[in-house]
């Protein structure tokens, strides 16, 4: 059972009772937050951790920490250095945004060491494969997407951050506008890639049911990216963000419908 759903079913867990206490609420106030989907509490089933944390309305504000090898360091003794430095600095999450040659034994050791809640953008790592072997963007597939959110679910990642609105119509209102700093997100112009070059939809968005089924059966929280966020002021609330926002705030809306349908 998912902390959504035992919410929903005025169930409190210790989880919610740990983050509670830490916010100095009462565990009442945090399922309730959760049951009606102002507060996540980021907790992969298949991996346990000293300090959970609560993110959401009336909360604490919480910090997290980006970390990450890259093609020009890939160092894994250094990645475990900001981890630590990051955990003592007080970062309540972290994410690895590793997109270097030891991108899966980074992950691994990250996810080994982390006291709190780690977090992925998996679409780097299906990246770094392709590109690898000589292969394309384009060339990722659905069994691709499908099965990279399952190894990484299977691991213990407790969030993912997944481009679901970068959607064609949203690519369209970007060409018909212009801007002056075009896609500044690096997930989202991968995404965007993959649909200027097979002229599909993007299939974060169309597989996005196969996608909540194993957020669900891992309690995987889900980060809906805004890849198509502004790079300047000049490039802010235009057609292009708005549809993506507005994109992004139906598929909340099927994700908690789904959740509530089992």
């Amino acid at each position: 059972m998912t902390q959504l759903e035992a919410a929903k079913k005025e169930k409190i867990t210790e989880k919610m009772r740990s983050v509670a206490k830490a916010e100095g609420v009462s565990p009442e106030s945090i399922r309730a937050a959760v049951a009606n989907g102002t507060v996540v509490i980021p907790s992969n089933i298949n991996r346990a951790i000293p300090r959970y944390c609560a993110i959401g309305k009336g909360l604490k504000t919480k910090v997290n920490a980006n970390i990450g090898s890259s093609t020009g360091r890939d160092d894994i003794e250094l990645e475990i250095k900001k981890l630590e430095a990051a955990i003592d600095a007080g970062a309540d999450t972290v994410m690895d945004l590793s997109t270097g040659d030891n991108l899966k034994k980074i992950r691994a050791l990250i996810l080994e060491k982390s006291s709190v809640p780690v977090g992925t953008v998996p679409i780097y790592e299906m990246a770094v494969e392709k590109l690898s072997k000589g292969a394309d963007i384009s060339d990722i597939s659905k069994d691709d997407i499908l099965s990279c959110l399952e190894r990484q679910a299977t691991e213990g990642v407790d969030f993912f951050t997944v481009h679901c609105g970068v959607t064609r119509e949203a690519l369209k209102k970007l060409q018909e506008e212009k801007r002056i700093l075009d896609v500044v997100s690096r997930g989202g112009a991968l995404i965007a890639r993959w649909i200027a070059k097979r002229g599909e939809e993007n299939p974060f968005y169309e597989y996005y049911d196969e996608i909540l089924d194993i957020a669900r059966g891992y309690d995987i929280t889900l980060s809906l990216g805004d890849g198509m966020r502004p790079g300047c002021i000049e490039d802010a609330t235009d057609r292009a963000q708005i549809t993506e926002l507005i994109t992004l705030g139906e598929l909340a809306k099927r994700a908690r419908k789904k959740v509530s349908r089992q």
